[in-house]
């Protein structure tokens, strides 16, 4: 996909379309990092946050009673 810099301001920048926004899943206002590769690479990296601590507890629980036949096979 080919862009071009232009100018924001005083600072230049990048339009993402929203072709590209829906295929990244980026939306207004999300972070990303931006890092440059050795040989001059730019590369976004959407930061997406992990989920809360307690979800991933419960779905954990879930999983252990619903198959818990089949764990008791494996160990």
């Amino acid at each position: 996909m080919l862009k071009t810099i232009t100018k924001v301001g005083n600072s230049q920048g990048l339009i993402l379309d929203a072709a590209l926004m829906d295929l990244t899943g980026l939306r207004v206002g999300d972070q990303v990092d931006v890092s440059v590769a050795p040989g001059g690479t730019i590369i976004v990296t959407p930061i997406r946050k992990g989920a809360p601590a307690e979800e991933v507890s419960a779905t954990v629980r879930k999983t252990v009673k619903d198959y818990r036949r089949t764990l008791r096979k494996l160990a």
